[in-house]
């Protein structure tokens, strides 16, 4: 028998959460009006996932359909689970859910089961570590249509922003060691900090940090629509994309968006790198690129990079699918919401174990877009830079700066999340 208490406690969180979906003009209470239109709408949105639920069409949705719709984002769930959800809305004992029962069943509550999980366990772009190497966020489809896709994406621009401000003097702490530290010249995170410090002032610790997120915005629009365009031809027509076709949609994207900002990617590692004077600006460095060097300059190092794309990506997405699906299985009992604590863990877990795999690559294509700038350096391709590192510093020479990357992962994604929250809620979307 349930508790009155909690009995109350429910219906009152659904009430609120009916008055917030429906209160147009803010004033905390629905008139008749509001509740209409609520109804009205929140009926449409019912429909459209009912429609995507039933693939074949036939007006009731089986245990399959459910497996097969979670299964398509990614979220794996036993027979027995699948039914658990049927048997929750199935009225008349069928096993198969119709239209109406859909509908009786959620039309006076704003979220579905599936929805949760969709919602919970998005692998969010908030949470910035300083690159922008993986897979594009999924959006449902009453987000795309509602327009909810792309303030989510100003958000995640914004808090991205943000948090690579925050820490961006452990980022050119990082790019630092990567082409200056050596067993010749070892480097301190302490002495590093004193010698920038030294050189150009508190403000010098920021370099590079302007460009590094000018270039947020036009990579994840360039990102984002590529992503969208690759899975339509990937994925089999009118079909849901499987994991695998959401991980190579996801790279070529990352690929075409960082071939198309690459130049900017070259700027930051030379503004960071700068001395006092060096360069007045962006424009200043973009010029004197130009002019010494010519176009070519503006894509040193472009290989490693992309390569580097394939095992961010793959492992990242590899690693917290395996936690979402684990907690998933283990703990989802009463709801899909792990809490904020496991998302940001698994999201943080995941994104450490793709920056990890792919960090020799992301060394030496700092490397090489720094060679032209440092005075009596060789130029030397990818093969013969990697054979160097290893017969001068061994194998964890490919690994130099990766203690400030890592420092930087937690503050970095804490303040990513928090003011992704303050932007959500800033732009109508913290519901």
């Amino acid at each position: 028998m349930a508790n009155p208490r909690d009995q109350s406690l429910v219906l009152s969180a659904f009430h609120q959460k009916i008055v917030s979906s429906g209160d147009t003009d803010n004033d905390k209470q629905l008139d008749f009006l509001e509740f209409s239109n609520y109804l009205k709408e929140h009926e449409k949105k019912l429909n459209l996932t009912f429609k995507s639920l039933d693939k074949n069409n036939d007006g009731r949705i089986d245990y399959t359909e459910i497996q097969q719709a979670l299964k398509d984002l990614g979220v794996s769930i036993s027979k027995e689970n699948a039914e658990k959800i049927l048997k929750s809305i199935d009225v008349d004992g069928t096993m198969t859910v119709d239209w109406n029962e859909w509908r009786e069943h959620f039309l006076f509550n704003p979220a579905t089961d599936l929805q949760e999980i969709i919602r919970y366990w998005k692998h969010s772009t908030v949470l910035d570590i300083g690159d922008s190497l993986t897979i594009p966020d999924e959006f449902t489809e009453e987000e795309k249509a509602t327009g909810i896709w792309w303030k989510q994406l100003v958000a995640g621009a914004m808090a991205g922003a943000v948090s690579r401000t925050g820490t961006a003097p452990l980022d050119r702490m990082k790019v630092f060691m990567q082409v200056h530290a050596s067993k010749s010249n070892e480097i301190s995170l302490i002495g590093g900090f004193k010698q920038m410090i030294k050189e150009g002032g508190i403000t010098s610790l920021w370099r590079g940090n302007g460009v590094n997120v000018l270039k947020i915005a036009p990579e994840t629009a360039i990102k984002f629509m590529a992503y969208e365009q690759y899975k339509k031809l990937l994925s089999k027509e009118g079909g849901q994309v499987k994991t695998h076709e959401r991980f190579m949609a996801g790279s070529l994207a990352g690929a075409t968006a960082q071939t198309a900002i690459y130049p900017m990617e070259v700027m930051k590692t030379r503004l960071t790198l700068r001395k006092t004077g060096q360069y007045s600006g962006m424009f200043d460095c973009a010029r004197k690129i130009l002019k010494r060097e010519g176009v070519k300059a503006f894509y040193k190092g472009y290989i490693p990079n992309i390569l580097g794309i394939i095992p961010y990506a793959g492992i990242d997405l590899a690693v917290y699918e395996t936690l979402k699906n684990t907690w998933l299985s283990r703990y989802a009992k009463d709801s899909a919401n792990p809490g904020i604590l496991v998302l940001l863990g698994c999201g943080t877990i995941s994104s450490t174990c793709g920056q990890l795999a792919s960090y020799p690559l992301a060394l030496i294509r700092t490397r090489m877009q720094a060679q032209a700038s440092l005075e009596g350096s060789e130029q030397v391709s990818m093969s013969k830079l990697t054979k160097k590192i290893f017969e001068k510093e061994g194998f964890f020479g490919l690994y130099r700066g990766i203690l400030p990357n890592f420092m930087k992962v937690i503050p970095a994604v804490s303040i990513s999340y928090v003011v992704y929250e303050y932007m959500k809620s800033g732009l109508g979307i913290s519901k």
